[in-house]
């Protein structure tokens, strides 16, 4: 859908292809275009330099696992959601983005530290697979209002399980906990956020961290949080 009275959905992808960013924003393409969105893609951030194209941005959706962004980019970036942009992404695409910059850390509020996977000495030891772990992902007490969670209860996955490392200036959905096992270091629980909000100025940024491959944003209490929580970041 385009027209003047559209909104603009700027789906920039890239980075670590093992997050299949390509695939993975297609996937959401047709919900954006249905709420309105005229959709433009970008293989890298460059766009965020822009400043007049950013201006008419009304929702990001980046899935841009590692890589790099220029200060120009991120400063485009961090004034673009000052000034009301919205920004939405999942796993890595988002949390785990341009990890030269502690200024994308401060913006977004967490990034990711790591996944623990399975016993040292599994069969899987040295593939994706390892990682994937059964895990549950726990609704918080204030999701049950809100428009992002609202009627989704606790769910399970199997896929990497996140742990983040955040600050206290962002609105938790949802957490998830990591057990301690026989083989690892920590001596306690650790519960981290699994799906959170942040305001930024004028702008409103959206994370969920489940969404390692398509499979699992097809879940149907992730696909649903990740279409809500773009609505509800956008301008």
């Amino acid at each position: 859908m385009t027209g003047e009275n559209s909104r603009k959905a700027l789906v920039v992808r890239g980075g670590w292809e093992g997050h299949a960013p390509v695939e993975a924003t297609e996937l959401f393409v047709p919900f954006l275009e249905k709420q309105g969105f005229d959709v433009v893609r970008a293989e890298s951030p460059a766009p965020y330099a822009d400043a007049a194209f950013m201006a008419g941005v009304d929702l990001i959706v980046q899935c841009y696992t590692m890589g790099t962004i220029e200060r120009a980019e991120l400063q485009g970036l961090e004034a673009a959601i000052r000034a009301g942009t919205g920004m939405a992404g999942w796993h890595g695409g988002i949390a785990d983005s341009f990890r030269n910059s502690s200024d994308y850390l401060h913006l977004i509020g967490g990034q990711f530290a790591c996944h623990p996977g399975k016993q040292p000495d599994a069969p899987d030891a040295g593939t994706q697979e390892h990682y994937f772990v059964p895990y549950t992902v726990n609704m918080s007490p204030e999701a049950a209002g809100h428009p992002i969670t609202e009627g989704i209860s606790d769910f399970d996955l199997l896929t990497e399980q996140y742990w983040v490392l955040t600050d206290d200036y962002i609105d938790v959905l949802a957490t998830t906990t990591q057990r301690v096992r026989p083989w690892d270091p920590w001596h306690r629980e650790v519960t981290s956020p699994a799906i959170w909000t942040r305001r930024w100025g004028k702008g409103r940024v959206f994370v969920a961290t489940p969404g390692h491959s398509v499979d699992v944003l097809q879940h149907d209490s992730v696909r649903t949080v990740t279409e809500r929580g773009m609505v509800w970041a956008s301008r």
